[in-house]
Parts: C-alpha cells; structure tokens; sequence
C-alpha cells in the first residue's frame, strides 16, 4: 500500500462528527434589537453621520428638491451630477436654474471621463436605505446611477427616505431580501472620503467625495421632534 492509498484510507475510516446545530441568528439579533420609533432610528443614524464629518438636514418630498438647490448655491456649486432616467434627477433638473448646470450620467464612462473628473462638482443618488447602529447609508448602484456617481465628484449628496432606516446590517439584509440578488458592488457609506498620513493627520477627499449630505427624507407635517 502507497503512503497515498494510506494516508486515503485513514480519512475513509474516520468517523465524521455530527455538524454542530447552527447559531440561531434571527433570533439573537430580534432579542438583542431596540424597540424604537421610526423618528428615534432616524435620530440615532443622523448622530452617528455627523459625528463622522456627513452634513444631515431634514427635508419632505415637496421641499427636497428647494433645499438642495439652495444648498449648492450656499456652496457655490456649479453642475451637479444625476442619473440616467431617475424620478429624484427629473424632479431636480424640472425646477433647477440656469446658474446650475444638470449633467445625465447617459453616456459610457469612456467618451467623457475627463469631464466627469475634472468638471463636475457634484451629484446625486438615492439611498436603498440605512442602517442606524453602524450609521451607513446603503447605495445600490444601477445602470442609471453607476458606483462612479458616489465616488468622483467632489460633493455627494444622498436622498433617503427615513422609513427605509433599519435598525442594524441583519436587519438591512433580512428585510431587503439581499441573498435573492445583488449588484456588482453594493456600497454602505458613513462619510466623506478619508485618510491619514503617518503623523496620524487626518484629510477629507483625498480619493473620493470631500462632503457627503444626505437629504432626510420625513414624513409631510412632521418637524424634528415632533408634529408641525
């Protein structure tokens, strides 16, 4: 007998151990979840973006589009970036002025990168939804709002509808359906870009976005803290 027919033989005769009993998960994350408002969720999520440097403001779905046109003239911003045949980036470029240039993500990347680098200040995509323990928003990239959108220019703004924030990733996952299909690349972002050197000096946008603000998307008639 060769060393490989016995070292087969040993791994053939061995007794195969019953596989332990899976960890209930599910069940373990429902014992352990808060019990919370949809208002108290958006405010833990909002606490945990601004603590990493995300500019947060509250908004309705009559108001959204009035708030981030003024917040680009605040910010002196030129073009904004929007997806190919998305109702949020019609409903922007409908009501835009001529001060702010609306770009349509509808060409390949190739026949206009340079511009899309060197002459776009920023864009806009909308959140799948959100995830308050962590303070993530999740981005599901399309053929309509590309991974690119949320990486380049140099202002990212968010649009999320605060019903969509789940209470932890388990959840996200769970509620969402994910294990029945993702994109190429599914993105949870907590803030603008950044990094640090060796002396440990922290710098925003050095190889994405220098500003993430996300539009908050309430209910008509509610104001934070309360019923208007």
């Amino acid at each position: 007998m060769s060393a490989r027919e016995a070292i087969f033989g040993k791994l053939r005769a061995a007794t195969i151990a019953n596989s332990p009993a899976l960890p209930d998960v599910t069940g373990w994350y429902a014992a352990q979840r808060r019990t919370e408002t949809t208002a108290e969720r958006a405010a833990r999520l909002r606490n945990a973006l601004e603590a990493a440097h995300t500019e947060v403001h509250t908004v309705t779905r009559s108001n959204w589009t009035t708030k981030l046109l003024q917040l680009c003239a605040d910010k002196q911003l030129h073009s904004i970036l929007i997806g190919k045949d998305t109702p949020h980036g019609t409903a922007l470029q409908a009501c835009a002025s001529q001060a702010l240039k609306i770009l349509r993500y509808e060409q390949p990347i190739s026949t206009w990168q340079n511009l899309l680098f060197d002459g776009v200040d920023a864009a806009l995509t909308l959140a799948k939804s959100a995830i308050a323990e962590t303070g993530s928003l999740v981005l599901w990239p399309t053929p309509e709002e590309p991974r690119l959108m949320s990486l380049v220019p140099s202002v990212h703004f968010v649009l999320l509808d605060e019903q969509n924030i789940h209470a932890d990733f388990h959840q996200a996952m769970t509620a969402e359906g994910w294990t029945q299909g993702m994109p190429t690349n599914a993105l949870l972002i907590s803030g603008p870009s950044k990094t640090a050197d060796i002396q440990q000096t922290l710098a925003y946008g050095a190889h994405g976005p220098k500003e993430l603000v996300l539009l908050l998307i309430q209910a008509e008639g509610v104001v934070e803290g309360g019923v208007a």
